[in-house]
This record gives C-alpha cells, structure tokens and sequence, in this order.
C-alpha cells in the first residue's frame, strides 16, 4: 500500500507538503497542488479508507510510544510511563507501550492495527516522522515534547530553553563567569531531539545575556566516561579559560543525573568545593538529586495534559459524522493545544555561590 512518503517522492515535494495539501493547512500553490494530486492518482493512494475503518470503533486504549534500544536505561521512561497510565486509567482507558525504534513505521502499525484509539508520543524531535503518519491516518496523537512546528499536533513540554538560560543566569549572578553545560548525547543532538536542541539554544542565550563563558560538552551514558570528560574540561584544562578554570557544571542530560556526583568524585571534584553543580530536568522525588540545584521536570502534570490531549482528539474525530475526507485532518486542527511549563530552579543543600579560587 503506497504511504504518504512514495507520493511526496513522486511529486518531488515533502511529506509535511502531501499533508497540507489534503488538510488545508497551509497555503499551497496549485502547481504543487497539481503535482501532489498526480502521484495520488498514479500511485492509487486513499490515505482516509483505513481512518475512517479505525474511527468506528472504539477500544478504550491509548497507545505510549517509547522508542528505546534495547538493553539502555533512561531515568525519565519509566516515571513518565507510569504517570501516563495513571492518567489513562482516570480517564476510562487502559495503555499499550510501543517501543520501536523505527518511529514513523512503529506508529503506523499501531495506527492501523486498531488496537488503540489514540497515542501519547515521547522522544519527540524537531521536525518528528510520526507527524506525516498521525496526519496521513487522522489517527489522534499527542506529543510530550515541542516540535519545531507547533501547531502541528498538541504537545506538552517542560520550556527547556528558558530552564537552561535560567541556570545561566542564576549562576552568573552568583559570581560565576566560566560554565560547562552537560548537554544530551551526540547522538540525541544529531537526531535533532527537541529537548537536546532546545536545551543547548538555552545555554547560549544564557551566555549571551550574562557574558558568561558556556562551553557545551556532551554527555555519555557510562559514568567512568564522563568522569574522563569531566578531568579533561575542569580538571587538566591548561589555560583555564580567560577568566579562569568552569567553576560551574549544568547537567541536562538525564542519564547523568544519577551519577553526576559519582563521576564528579572519580574525576577528583568536589562539590560545592570546586564545583557548583545545577541539574536540569531531574525527576520529582528522585533523593540522588535532591542535594544539588535543579530545575525539576513537571511528570505528572505533562503525562496528565498530554493524554487528556490525546483523548480529546479521539473523542473529536469519533463523533465525527460528516464523512468528508479532509474532516479528520481539519478536526485535529481544532484540538491542537499546548502546555508549555515554565521552569522553576529549586534550591539544594549546596549553594550556587562560585568557589573561592
């Protein structure tokens, strides 16, 4: 069955363009309007057929999709996993976890499989694949995380810009002026992960405000390699910087958060000591954290709006009973919301003070 990806490639335009075209969205010239129809027409392609066959039932699931290796821990999956299905459960519905790693695919087996009404979708990017699928199949689906479109599906996110510019700034009035922000994998930024991207763009901003020193590093998953990085950037750094050796650490990334002090320790750092250390985005009630700085990741209040998000899209296209088309992409239109949350920095047992040199 031909997809929304083999018609933009036969008419030579972006999935994102196939989409506006059949919803509406977008101001669309009529030669790309033309083109578009003539690969429909070549390829047979009848995207709303299945939609529609999955839209008069009703299952009474909401669908997690959780992209994850295999064998690789995240210390925010399984609290956000968690909170969804509470949330899910108060809302009348049970949840089914999908964890491919393949996330346009994954999505569009769950989508025609029925066995869902809608899907929450994490590990979200800037510009995420699954968007084209969810309005391909005007299958009901809403994002924790912002993409760079933002009134392309509802969405829920912490405001990680601002959460790192805030890190900056709190830091530089406490008398530091040389930073390292910890930033999500090299993996994760390459991929364009909207946190990881979002967090970094927060960290020059930060800098740019302040005059601060902010050098981006990225973090690993093995601890022992980190405390390497951590050696190299505030430890056997020569020349100190300009105005002298990183008396601060950022950390965003979150599987460094549970042994941050831990690599800290290996790398011959002390904190507050020689180090003040903030964390960004660690997990409510998480104890390893509760001694540090950190601007805390909303969990419960982003899983509680997201699915409440997600079930209102389904309820909005089940009691559609027009019958057009172009209905179920204009109605997922209509119930795009936001919740962007601002960040807060909480106080730890250690000061933001910079160190006496």
């Amino acid at each position: 069955m031909p997809t929304i990806r083999d018609v933009a490639q036969h008419a030579g335009v972006a999935p994102s363009t196939v989409s506006y075209v059949f919803n509406g969205s977008r101001p669309i010239s009529e030669e790309t309007r033309r083109r578009v129809q003539e690969a429909v027409d070549a390829l047979g392609y009848h995207p709303r057929a299945s939609a529609r066959t999955l839209r008069s039932s009703r299952t009474h699931v909401i669908a997690l999709a959780l992209p994850r290796p295999a064998g690789r821990r995240n210390a925010v999956d399984g609290p956000f996993a968690i909170a969804v299905s509470d949330a899910a459960v108060r809302l009348g519905y049970d949840l089914l976890l999908t964890t491919s790693q393949d996330k346009a695919e994954g999505l569009r087996r769950v989508a025609l499989s029925g066995l869902a009404d809608a899907a929450v979708l994490m590990a979200v990017d800037m510009e995420d694949a699954r968007i084209d699928v969810v309005r391909e199949l005007a299958f009901p689906a809403a994002l924790i995380g912002r993409p760079a479109d933002e009134d392309a599906l509802p969405w829920t996110d912490l405001d990680w810009e601002e959460a790192a510019a805030l890190a900056v700034r709190e830091l530089a009035a406490a008398g530091h002026h040389e930073m390292v922000y910890l930033a999500p994998t090299e993996e994760e930024v390459a991929g364009r992960r909207s946190y990881a991207l979002r967090g970094i763009a927060g960290a020059a901003r930060g800098a740019r405000g302040t005059g601060a020193t902010v050098t981006v590093a990225h973090a690993v998953d093995d601890p022992a390699e980190v405390a390497r990085r951590l050696r190299g950037l505030l430890v056997e750094r020569a020349d100190g910087g300009a105005r002298g050796r990183p008396t601060a650490l950022i950390v965003q990334h979150p599987s460094a958060h549970h042994h941050i002090l831990t690599s800290m320790t290996d790398a011959g750092l002390r904190t507050p000591e020689d180090l003040t250390v903030v964390v960004i985005g660690a997990v409510p009630g998480d104890l390893s954290g509760r001694r540090l700085p950190r601007v805390e990741l909303p969990v419960e209040t982003l899983a509680g709006e997201v699915t409440r998000l997600a079930v209102t899209a389904a309820t909005a296209l089940r009691e559609n009973t027009v019958g057009d088309a172009e209905a179920g992409p204009r109605l997922l239109a209509d119930t795009v919301g936001h919740l962007l949350i601002a960040p807060t920095l909480l106080p730890g047992d250690t000061p933001l003070t910079a160190p006496r040199a």
